[in-house]
Order: structure tokens, then C-alpha cells, then sequence
């Protein structure tokens, strides 16, 4: 792992409420922090993903546009955000994971968006 990998695993990732797994395989790629409970990928990328030289970035879409195909979504940060921005970093991290762990109005009240929609008619 990176310094800046290390610092997010140490310092939040390890000890959350959900559980992350490190450099998790999933299909042709390898997750830096991966939640399969709420299927969320953590990616803290470096300079490298800077550098078009080897396609990277192109790789890069493709890689998150199949890892959305399963339903995995993903958070990028940038080593420096971790090293320089780690609280900032976190709140973003948990915001995310609370609006994702939140259910709909429509599911709390058991109601679905048709019926609501229709209620009317």
C-alpha cells in the first residue's frame, strides 16, 4: 500500500462500521478498499493516473464504467487529498456511505413512486 492508502485504511477504513477489504479482486481489476455490502470501491490514485502515456486514462474509464455496469459505485481520491485532506476525505467517504445506507421516503412509508404518482387518478 501507499503512504496515502495506509493513512485511509488505518485512520477510517479499518475500523468502520462496514466492513472494507483491501486490494480486493473483483473481475479483471484489483480495488484498492472495496465494501461488498454496500458495493463500494475506494480508489486513492497517484500521479500515474496523470500520465496518458500507457492509456491510462482511458483505462481508467473503461474500469469505471464496468465496475458500474455490476453496481459497484466508486470514490477517487488523490493521494494528496488523503495525505494533505484526510479529514475532509472521510467526511466525503461517510456522507457517501450514509445517503447510500439511507432508505428511500418511498420505501420507509412503503409506498412505491407509481403509486404515489397515481394516487390521484
Amino acid at each position: 500500500m501507499t503512504s496515502a492508502e495506509k493513512k485511509l485504511w488505518y485512520g477510517h477504513l479499518r475500523q468502520h462500521e462496514f466492513r472494507f477489504l483491501r486490494q480486493k479482486p473483483i473481475g479483471n481489476y484489483i480495488l484498492d478498499f472495496y465494501c461488498p455490502k454496500l458495493k463500494l470501491a475506494i480508489e486513492v490514485d497517484g500521479e500515474s493516473h496523470l500520465d496518458d502515456k500507457d492509456n491510462i486514462i482511458e483505462y481508467d474509464k473503461i474500469r469505471i464504467r464496468e465496475l458500474n455496469k455490476i453496481g459497484i459505485n466508486i470514490l477517487r481520491f488523490w493521494n494528496y487529498d488523503v495525505l494533505d485532506g484526510f479529514e475532509a476525505v472521510c467526511e466525503i467517504i461517510d456522507k457517501f456511505i450514509d445517503k447510500k445506507k439511507s432508505p428511500t421516503p418511498f420505501k420507509q412509508r412503503g409506498q412505491s413512486v407509481r403509486s404515489l404518482l397515481h394516487n390521484g387518478d
